[in-house]
């Protein structure tokens, strides 16, 4: 194995610690061979017996991300009656604007079929598609914070919504909509912890040696 410098060291954890979710972006078009490493970092991630998951369908075009956009922002509002007073009004604040605004939009899906009926690791728990399908997309959120470029996930949305813009077949998973694009506002902190609407938890007190372990005060 071979060793890390320190300043190598220093730049996997800057990525580690740096990298935001991001909501408000440039215009600027992303070079595409630029896209393309990010893409191939995706598909350098770990994936549960090697099936590889993932499929990426690269969203530019405007009246596309437009429905993208219908889609989140419908779902947003029907998720905001479980919040009540300001924090509902932090909930509709958040943008989805982002979808319109990136040039870029990549759709992260999952194929439970890759790979067929017996997928090493897999059968055990059927959740490790899923999971390999997350550890690429936390693989391309970091190359893109390496390469100066902004994402943020847009989590709100029936998949259906998704399928039927995309025209992805009923068993692909849409796991993720991540807009991609250049941004001179990018956040010091997480948004929502910025905004208070939770903060980040103790480490050591999500830690327990050897089995599980009381509630710690």
């Amino acid at each position: 194995m071979n060793s890390f410098t320190n300043d190598e060291k220093q730049a996997v954890y800057k990525a580690i610690y740096g990298r935001r979710d991001v909501r408000t972006f440039l215009s600027d078009e992303i070079p595409n061979e630029t896209v393309y490493k990010i893409l191939q970092a995706a598909h350098s991630g770990p994936s549960v017996g090697f099936m590889q998951p993932w499929n990426f369908i690269l969203v530019s075009d405007t009246e596309v991300k437009n429905k993208l956009a219908w889609a989140a922002d419908k779902e947003r509002r029907a998720l905001a009656i479980h919040y009540e007073g300001e924090k509902k009004e932090d909930f509709l604040e958040l943008k989805i604007q982002g979808l319109k605004e990136a040039p870029l939009t990549i759709c992260v899906t999952c194929d439970p079929t890759r790979g067929g009926s017996h997928v090493l690791g897999r059968n055990s728990i059927p959740e490790t598609d899923m999971m390999s399908t997350a550890c690429a997309i936390q693989n391309m959120w970091l190359a893109s914070y390496a390469e100066g470029l902004a994402m943020g996930w847009v989590s709100f949305y029936k998949k259906n919504d998704v399928r039927d813009i995309l025209h992805i077949p009923p068993h692909i998973d849409p796991v993720a909509l991540m807009s991609i694009g250049y941004t001179d506002k990018y956040p010091e902190k997480p948004i929502l912890e910025q905004a208070n609407w939770e903060k980040r938890r103790d480490l050591d007190k999500l830690i327990y040696h050897n089995v599980w372990e009381n509630e710690k005060e």
